[in-house]
């Protein structure tokens, strides 16, 4: 595994001790299963360390340094173009370009430039944000790493958590960027940079996707670029080292396992995780492409056990709220890769968002067919509508108007959990005294409305290579490899294949309700048949069904539940009803709440009390409501 952390002190502040940056290192390589090698400088006021691994890299010159964490290339405009430019050639390239040699990278990097001699530090993040990168001003210093444990490891007085971050985490169970859990620390977004000068800390965008809406060519005239394109993209990833993929028997993950092969001249490894739960288990598909490819295939099956096992280990591993259930079947896969002698596993994430996968898509492309009437022939529709008595079709048809004339995005959260059961039943009143109920909805509606696109398909895209794959997916599925001790590489997310699906046309994502068109025909005869037909669904984890049967797995959920109403954050009359009432009602559905309510007080024992000299629960200071959650209170 690898990882970079650093500072930068501006005019006028104080330096940081540099001994302090092997305890930042230390810090960023906990999780690491072998002895990870780590370099470190420092020179006056500017300091970096870099974990290394095959993906790290570090320059120190006279009056700058670079690190580097992933693989960087060029896309033009440098004789080098297309090779992997290491810490010193960007040191070249930033004394010709400064702030605008990001716009010519590519690849899959997290990225700091300290130039001592301008007096400016720079950090960046790729197109797609595959790495993560935090920071933050303190006192006129920069503090920056890959993980925001080792930013604390320095930052004194500790840092508080943020009320408002613990909302928007119940809201999307995740804290979506740029905000951070730790009040005064912020994220990098994909395609941004951050730079400090004179003190001054500004954040800019290197890159944008770019949708082009008008390309009138067909499948046949696209589909041997598309397969040169993701081969490419494949053969690039399997460079260096023990290579195998996760396999959910999905169009993605079956995809990359195939060209896999391909590219190595030899039968793909590959990875399955099943449960032995009714409607969770896809194995099946998993073995369908294992045969049809002739992978090395590998399977496990995860237990209730095992998520026992894994849930502080997954809290532990994420140093901010995490509470995307599926990361559990994800480290069982990597572990299993890990444990096989594989030191890198290729994902398919990305393929939903890039060519329009989600089920969701569909969904709202059918409200669309009404909210896109004109708006006089709508005026004169609902009053005639809505006067019918609400039952049978006519019932269903006043439902189905309703949901299409909220607007997008705010349409998109019509099943999210807090908006269905409430924010005033879910929370104390003191706890949303401090925050802004609206805040999580206006955010997306900000990130909606900048698309650079016209048509709903590339704006949910849009929204979703923020949302769903930088501010969740990716994180689930790095937290996990790095917990197993395994580097994660993305193919779909390759720049070529990014840039490819931005010239698709709307039609080819969604052909009116038929998802990924233009991708699963382009695979027939590549993919089995049943693979390109079946219904998605992946490693999501039967927790719920899980959580009304199994002793142990209810024992951790309620204790951590338990301790979480102290905190005053959750009501505890609500937590009573959802582990009750709700649940065995309707357990995959409310199960999610308990899990992510769960996640949280797992993140407060591993994170926030680490260290503390009480055990008490942190709780919110009735003085100040606006200081967010601060240090447990005295028994």
């Amino acid at each position: 595994m690898s990882g970079l952390c650093g500072w930068f002190t501006g005019s006028g502040a104080a330096a940081i001790d540099p001994q302090r940056i092997g305890q930042m290192t230390r810090t960023l390589v906990r999780f690491d299963h072998a002895a990870p090698r780590m370099e470190s400088a420092a020179f006056g006021a500017v300091g970096v360390a870099v974990a290394r691994g095959d993906e790290a890299d570090v320059f120190v010159g006279d009056d700058k340094m670079v690190a580097v964490w992933g693989r960087v290339s060029s896309s033009g405009g440098d004789e080098r173009a297309g090779e992997t430019l290491e810490a010193a050639r960007l040191a070249e390239l930033h004394a010709q370009k400064g702030p605008a040699l990001f716009a010519m990278l590519t690849g899959h990097f997290a990225i700091a430039i300290l130039d001592a001699r301008r007096g400016e530090a720079l950090l960046a993040v790729d197109r797609m944000g595959t790495r993560p990168l935090g920071y933050r001003l303190q006192g006129g210093t920069l503090l920056f790493a890959s993980r925001f444990d080792a930013l604390e490891a320095v930052a004194i007085p500790r840092t508080e958590v943020s009320s408002q971050a613990i909302f928007d985490y119940v809201y999307h169970h995740m804290v979506p960027a740029p905000a951070s859990i730790h009040s005064g620390f912020r994220r990098l977004q994909p395609g941004e940079y951050v730079s400090l000068r004179s003190g001054k800390l500004t954040t800019e965008r290197h890159w944008q996707m770019r949708f082009t809406e008008s390309d009138s060519r067909t499948v046949a005239d696209l589909k041997d670029e598309f397969l040169r394109v993701v081969k490419d993209s494949v053969r690039r990833a399997a460079a260096g080292g023990s290579v195998g993929a996760f396999l959910s028997g999905g169009t993605d993950s079956s995809t990359i396992a195939g060209f896999l092969g391909e590219v190595t001249g030899e039968p793909a490894r590959t990875y399955s995780i099943g449960f032995d739960a009714s409607g969770y288990d896809e194995m099946q598909y998993a073995r369908i492409a294992a045969k049809h490819f002739g992978t090395r295939h590998h399977e496990y099956y995860v237990t209730p056990d095992d998520v026992v096992a894994a849930i502080p280990l997954i809290a532990a591993v994420h140093d901010e709220p995490f509470g995307n259930s599926s990361a559990v079947p994800a480290y069982y896969c990597a572990r299993l890769a890990r444990e096989d002698g594989i030191d890198t596993i290729l994902g398919g994430d990305g393929g939903d968002e890039l060519f329009g996968g989600n089920e969701r898509y569909a969904k709202q492309h059918v409200y669309s067919l009404y909210s896109d009437l004109p708006p006089p022939l709508r005026r004169l529709i609902e009053p005639l509508a809505f006067a019918l008595p609400p039952v049978s079709l006519i019932g269903k048809g006043q439902r189905y108007m309703r949901q299409a004339m909220e607007p997008m995005p705010a349409r998109y959260e019509n099943y999210n959990l807090l908006e269905r059961l409430g924010s005033a039943n879910v929370f104390t009143s003191d706890f949303l005294a401090t925050v802004d109920r609206e805040a999580p909805r206006a955010a997306m509606s900000r990130v909606y409305q900048a698309t650079n696109a016209a048509t709903l398909i590339n704006r949910m895209l849009a929204l979703d290579f923020k949302y769903t794959l930088a501010d969740n997916d990716l994180p689930k599925v790095g937290g996990s490899c790095e917990l197993a001790g395994i580097g994660v590489r993305y193919p779909l997310l390759d720049d070529a294949v990014v840039e490819f699906s931005a010239r698709l046309s709307p039609r080819m994502k969604l052909n009116g309700t038929r998802l990924r068109f233009f991708f699963k025909e382009a695979l027939r005869g590549f993919l089995p048949d049943a693979i390109i037909s079946k219904t998605k669904h992946g490693f999501g984890l039967p927790f719920g069904v899980w959580l009304n049967a199994h002793q142990g797995l209810r024992a951790i959920a309620m204790d951590s539940l338990s301790d979480l109403k102290r905190r005053r954050i959750v009501r505890p009359e609500f937590i009573d009803e959802l582990t009750s009432d709700y649940v065995r009602a309707h357990a995959g559905y409310y199960g999610s709440m308990v899990w992510v309510l769960m996640m949280l007080e797992q993140w407060f024992r591993q994170h926030h009390e680490a260290g503390m000299r009480t055990t008490q629960p942190a709780m919110i200071d009735d003085a100040a409501p606006e200081a967010a959650l601060l240090q447990p209170r005295p028994a």
